[in-house]
């Protein structure tokens, strides 16, 4: 079933804040081998001119992807999600993440398309702090991979 073209531009309410902590950041560099030390060592973070430790860029995934979930969990945009598989990620920061942050997420639907019968959804996720200064914008391109025949 082809998804919901008039969803292109919606946007949906801005998720709760999520406080980023210096050992979820420490855990995340950890699992994806960053041994870089602004992302553990405070004083290193501050020796590179940041208060804090910061996070390494792929750190708000989680919460992009998290987020664009309320647009995957949507019914009536018409999305299978059990043939979905995640396409494509990409960010572009404003500044880093840091540790003490209360971020949130707004995602838009920027584009639907269909391909080989496969359906193709982006996403934009801008992320802010509680403050409203803009962090990061993460974008996400999810595969809904055509029924198979049978």
């Amino acid at each position: 079933m082809a998804l919901d073209q008039s969803f292109v531009g919606r946007t949906y309410p801005p998720t709760s804040p999520y406080e980023v902590g210096r050992e979820k950041i420490r855990e995340f560099a950890e699992a994806v081998g960053d041994a870089n030390p602004v992302y553990t060592d405070p004083e290193a973070a501050k020796a590179f001119g940041h208060a804090d430790v910061i996070a390494p860029p792929t750190f708000v995934f989680a919460i992009t992807f998290k987020a664009a979930g309320d647009v995957v969990a949507d019914p009536r945009l018409g999305l299978d999600y059990s043939r979905v598989v995640h396409g494509d990620q990409k960010f572009a920061y404003v500044r880093p993440v840091r540790a003490g942050d209360r971020l949130t997420v707004t995602s838009t639907i920027e584009t639907i398309k269909s391909m080989a019968g496969n359906e193709i959804i982006d996403i934009r996720g801008e992320v802010h702090d509680e403050s409203g200064e803009h962090v990061v914008t993460a974008w996400t391109k999810l595969v809904a991979r055509a029924a198979e025949k049978g």
